[in-house]
């Protein structure tokens, strides 16, 4: 089989950067995939994405200039159609033959074969293997057509049009040009109106020739580079700048690096075709504006990288990925500065202008922020922050945290009418620290302004001090139980209001801060502030957040059962999980886990069943007949109460590892007592003996989810 490397590319206008590393694989992918399934390459064929600002390319390895052939059985119809009673073909037959190209001669080589109650004609065959050049425009038709495009542009094409002035594409951007290479071959395919060539455009200033004439498909990231100044390879272009980065900081000195930015460097290599770094500074006086502002307006408004010293702090350096590597960069550096000047005098007006008011005077203005038009305004939020804050800390019975929870969630949503947060939402809270700092407010008061956020995103910290806590708290919990109070739930993929996220930072806060705090309860303590604004959402609320937690603890590598036994328990205290979660695994592999799960699952059968009919089970020791019965009681009375000890001082894996000594006196009590006995007295003794067993095995987690 004749087999060369394919390479396949689009020249377009400038791309989506923050879609281009998404589209580059995408298309790669989907047209791989595509001539693997039409047998024109390997399931092992390499396949190596190309993106830059201008082009989407694909090079695939070792494939075919045409597929092998294939047998095919094609169902024709059923024998009693096909065949009359002389075993003679029908017109039916003959008619369904010539539209697949055979005549009567196929009739005698047809096969019968069971189809369900009947048996059926087959007709094999053998498909030609698809041509490359018809397997590639399917497979490029499939490849743009399954781009995650954020928005569809429609344009006219240049030339060709049918009616000129009528738009006649849609793509995410116009298309210029189409590149088919199966080694040294053009593969004659359209795309977007586009016939195929070996044509290809390099840097717009810096190309060395133009156009790019590709010699194969192999060449392709070689010429690019050496003729067209493009680095094609959004991977190898990301390395690049990296790597410029790093060595124009150790450039500047004093353990000087670059802000780490993953998305930012992610949308600077989708802009550039060939990066070159430079080195550039603003003035020192510009240091006095919190550094988040500045560093914030550089990477989103500018696409720079800020420079930071050994300890973190700002630097007046910063630097920036350039698309030109001009002899003489003076004018590069000089034009970036200018720019990057009236920006940072933004910030610093916004600042000084911010400082003239305190916090705590801007409050009333939120009584003009609508926040929901059944919840009312943010100051009316504010108050049942500040209510819900208050009660949490009455629970921990602290008062002197409740005056700092109190101060904090007045003060937490004022910096939002400020000019910096206005022209920075990303700044909120953040800024109010600044401010409460300045208007003197207590340290605490003022990280907690900043802290209630608190945790903004998967994996990020918690709140630095107990006041922090307690306003995370219950501003996550105003938010949860406004929501599901007017029943503005999640579905889906959407979730307006990050209540999935606030659920977690709920879990992560009770959890990680050992909190001494019943989650009813704390849910109970946001009801109040809400009076007759909602309907009572504790019983959804609270199975959403179980859910959240049942989630979250698999992902930390908890497997499903471990979770669903401990979870299904619905503990109030989630400091406590971990130690739950930790002896039911501890359990599972202990010798007589798996017999006790089961009877555990058994014992709940039985006292279902016995709660539907609406008995008192009770224990009497009289009412022991059966020597099985006496042992089990007796064990037990021995047992448990070591277990409830154990459980009692947080020792859950004793506690279950104590219980497990119960399995052969469990055993021989199954095997020798027939609970659900005709005797009333006696069932009703049995089935209290077994509750009493069932309460006591399950207080740490439901171990029948382990059976």
């Amino acid at each position: 089989m004749n087999t060369q490397n394919l390479l396949v590319e689009l020249f377009v206008e400038e791309l989506p950067p923050k879609a281009l590393r998404k589209l580059g694989d995408a298309f790669a992918s989907v047209l791989a995939d595509q001539l693997r399934a039409q047998g024109l390459a390997t399931a092992d064929a390499v396949v190596t994405a190309f993106a830059s600002p201008r082009r989407l390319a694909a090079h695939v390895t070792g494939v075919a200039a045409q597929a092998a052939d294939r047998a095919q059985s094609q169902k024709l119809m059923p024998v009693a159609v096909g065949l009359d009673a002389a075993g003679n073909a029908t017109p039916a037959l003959l008619k369904k033959l010539a539209a697949l190209g055979a005549d009567a001669s196929a009739v005698p080589g047809l096969k019968r074969v069971m189809d369900g109650k009947a048996e059926a004609l087959f007709l094999d065959s053998t498909a030609a293997g698809a041509t490359l050049a018809a397997g590639l425009q399917k497979a490029i038709a499939e490849a743009i057509a399954k781009l995650p495009i954020p928005k569809v542009m429609s344009y006219q094409l240049e030339s060709g049009c049918e009616l000129p002035g009528w738009t006649s594409v849609s793509f995410v951007r116009p298309a210029h040009g189409l590149v088919a290479l199966h080694g040294a071959d053009v593969v004659a395919v359209e795309a977007l109106g586009l016939h195929s060539g070996r044509d290809t455009h390099g840097h717009r200033f810096e190309a060395r020739v133009d156009p790019v004439v590709l010699r194969d498909a192999d060449s392709y990231a070689a010429q690019l580079r050496d003729e067209g100044a493009v680095i094609a390879s959004f991977a190898e272009r990301r390395a690049d700048i990296q790597r410029q980065l790093q060595a124009a900081a150790a450039q500047v000195g004093g353990g000087a690096r670059a802000i780490d930015d993953d998305a930012l460097l992610d949308e600077v290599t989708a802009l550039v075709e060939r990066p070159n770094v430079l080195v550039c500074r603003f003035e020192d006086e510009f240091l006095a504006v919190p550094q988040e502002c500045l560093i914030l307006t550089m990477k989103a408004n500018q696409k720079y990288f800020p420079l930071l010293d050994a300890a973190g702090a700002l630097t007046s350096r910063f630097l920036v990925v350039s698309n030109i590597a001009p002899a003489d960069a003076s004018a590069v550096t000089g034009g970036n500065e200018r720019v990057v000047r009236p920006r940072l005098a933004d910030a610093k007006f916004f600042f000084d202008q911010d400082r003239k008011k305190t916090l705590a005077s801007r409050v009333d203005s939120l009584a003009k922020v609508v926040y929901h038009n059944k919840l009312g305004t943010q100051g009316e939020r504010v108050e049942r922050v500040r209510a819900i804050a208050r009660a949490l800390a009455a629970q921990l019975g602290d008062p002197a945290l409740a005056a700092q929870a109190d101060r904090a969630a007045l003060l937490a949503k004022a910096d939002l009418v400020t000019d910096m947060v206005g022209e920075f939402p990303e700044l909120q809270g953040t800024m109010g620290r600044y401010y409460a700092l300045h208007d003197g407010e207590d340290p605490a008061v003022a990280d907690a302004v900043e802290d209630h956020y608190k945790p903004r995103f998967a994996g990020d910290t918690l709140p630095r001090n107990p006041a922090g806590v307690i306003v995370a708290l219950a501003d996550k919990l105003e938010t949860l139980v406004g929501m599901f109070g007017i029943g503005n739930l999640p579905t889906g993929d959407r979730d307006p209001f990050a209540l999935r996220r606030h659920a977690l930072g709920v879990i992560r806060m009770l959890a990680e801060k050992q909190l001494p705090l019943d989650l009813d309860a704390v849910i109970a303590a946001a009801l109040p502030a809400f009076g007759a604004l909602i309907t009572d959402p504790r019983q959804p609320l609270a199975d959403f957040i179980y859910d959240r937690l049942a989630g979250s603890l698999r992902e930390q590598g908890f497997s499903p059962q471990e979770v669903d036994a401990v979870v299904s328990q619905r503990p109030q205290r989630l400091g406590e999980l971990t130690r739950r979660l930790e002896a039911v695994r501890a359990f599972a592999v202990l010798p007589e886990a798996a017999a006790l799960a089961a009877a555990n699952k058994r014992i709940g059968n039985i006292l279902k069943k016995a709660a539907a009919t609406g008995v008192d089970a009770h224990v009497s020791e009289l009412l022991l007949h059966e020597p099985a019965e006496k042992a089990l009681h007796a064990a037990m009375r021995t047992t448990l109460p070591q277990a409830e000890a154990q459980f009692d001082a947080g020792d859950y894996t004793g506690s279950l590892q104590t219980l497990a000594v119960l399995r052969a006196p469990v055993d021989a009590f199954f095997d020798g007592v027939m609970v659900n006995a005709e005797d009333d007295d006696l069932r009703l003794n049995r089935q209290g003996l077994l509750a009493e067993l069932h309460r006591a095995m399950n207080r740490v987690a439901d171990l029948s989810r382990l059976a």
